[in-house]
């Protein structure tokens, strides 16, 4: 798509024309729509946020922590490299491409990541932060979505209902962070020093002076809690645990075609394939996208060698393979931590002044939104939407517009529902949905493993010019 067209033409101001699309939720996946959706002639668009602003996972923009993917999996790049909202264009904008360009990075920092996004969300138009979508129906006498906007004031308090009407609407509300059921009740406690790793940094200071510290999760985020806090804390001094539920604190799979499962190839297969296969293949190898990169596994191991150099070891125990029973509160303000090892058959007690709980996020719930077409929608057999090829909550084929969703769809997509370098690729996707056209032509091709055997998404049909024998599927 040519960066050269015109702008869009701005939102109407009469709220009984129904937009074109509806987007609830500012992360990247939604602004990932909304830059490629910029400039489409004709298609009207607006999204809202509740927050006040753009920000990523501001709990942990660890300095120096960067991207697991590389920077070409930005908000447009793989679906339109010309797009005036690529990276290289913000910082071709920001006098830094040459900067850039002799550095030569190919993962860049978590913080620039953020900075890039921000930069794209206070130009794009049509974006309205401080807007918290309440409810989303279908009327059928208007043949549209009606979304229930109420927008809010500096402190958070609703201060207007702004009703908007929509032919379709996209869901990108993200992931909150998940917190295992024996911690909750210390987490929910304000007095207690039990956190979650997204809110590291409003904490680094005082989790840098407490006097013992536990790490839980052995993820990316983990590890990266875990070196600032090593690299934080003197030698000799550092009183930190690290605890892990895996039997290792493995790396992220970084094979080349290991990462071919992040593709639309592989996503494409594992749509296709029956409902307990894909739950399934969801439970197996958690390398995929719950190991830790290797330049930070290095990183940590640096760290801890280093402080070998004059005799002794530091004072800092990783243990995998280990689950938290239950957890409760200790003498003195303290936290206790009733801990078996999963391998040995062992339990044991850990007490602990704080815990950094890096455990990942789960789907952010949409029952409440989404009450209303509750009846409309269909569910799999373990009560989960159903989700399309094309992203689409499947509907009765009374309403007439689409829901389309945004990492909400690991169930029916697979592990690459959540990764970036898809975004662009899902983006583009559902705008042809939309528009009924190929804004953005879909590729062909965009993996070197054929996934299964015969015709179909993924399958064995041999790429142009190759000579082999035609495959020949068959259903056991």
């Amino acid at each position: 798509m040519s960066t050269a067209e015109p702008p869009a033409p701005p939102v109407p101001d009469d709220p009984e024309t129904p937009l074109d699309l509806v987007g609830v939720g500012i992360g990247p996946f939604n602004l990932s729509l909304a830059a490629l959706a910029d400039g489409a002639p004709g298609l009207r668009t607006a999204f809202y946020e509740r927050e006040p602003a753009f920000h990523w996972h501001p709990g942990l923009l660890v300095d120096g922590a960067a991207l697991q993917v590389p920077f070409l999996a930005d908000l447009v790049t793989l679906a339109d490299p010309a797009s005036r909202w690529s990276f290289l264009n913000y910082l071709k904008a920001r006098e830094r491409l040459y900067p850039f360009y002799v550095a030569e990075r190919f993962r860049i920092h978590r913080a620039e990541y953020d900075a890039y996004c921000r930069w794209v969300s206070e130009q794009l138009p049509g974006l309205h932060f401080r807007h918290r979508a309440e409810a989303v129906r279908w009327s059928p006498d208007r043949g549209a979505f009606e979304v229930e906007v109420t927008r809010l004031d500096e402190d958070g308090e609703a201060v207007a209902l702004d009703p908007v009407a929509a032919r379709h609407v996209v869901l990108g509300v993200g992931t909150e962070p998940y917190v295992p059921e024996p911690l909750r009740p210390l987490a929910d406690a304000a007095a207690v020093p039990v956190l979650h790793a997204a809110d590291y940094l409003e904490h680094r200071e005082r989790l840098v002076a407490a006097g013992h510290v536990t790490v839980v999760g052995a993820g990316q985020s983990g590890a990266e809690v875990f070196l600032d806090l090593l690299r934080a804390r003197p030698a000799g001094a550092e009183d930190l645990h690290w605890l892990a539920r895996g039997p290792a604190f493995a790396p992220a799979e970084c094979g080349k075609l290991g990462l071919e499962r992040f593709t639309p190839d592989y996503t494409r297969y594992f749509h296709a394939l029956p409902e307990p296969e894909r739950d399934r293949l969801l439970s197996g190898p958690w390398q995929l996208d719950g190991g830790i990169g290797h330049d930070t596994l290095a990183a940590i191991h640096d760290e801890l060698y280093r402080r070998t150099l004059d005799g002794g070891w530091p004072r800092a125990v990783l243990t995998p393979g280990v689950t938290v029973r239950t957890a409760g509160r200790a003498s003195a303000g303290r936290v206790e931590l009733h801990l078996e090892h999963l391998q040995q058959g062992t339990r044991a007690r850990l007490v602990t002044d704080a815990v950094v709980l890096a455990t990942g996020y789960r789907e952010r719930r949409t029952d409440t939104l989404l009450a209303e077409l509750g009846p409309y929608l269909r569910r799999d057999a373990a009560g989960r939407p159903c989700v399309d090829e094309r992203h689409r909550l499947e509907l009765d084929p009374v309403v007439k517009g689409s829901v389309y969703v945004q990492n909400a769809e690991r169930h029916t997509h697979g592990v690459g529902a959540s990764d970036l370098g898809l975004a662009a690729w899902r983006s583009a996707g559902i705008l042809n949905s939309v528009t009924g056209g190929a804004l953005y032509p879909a590729p062909v091709r965009t993996a070197f493993t054929t996934f299964g055997l015969g015709p179909g998404p993924g399958g064995g049909e041999p790429p142009p010019g190759w000579g082999g024998e035609r495959l020949v599927s068959t259903r056991a």
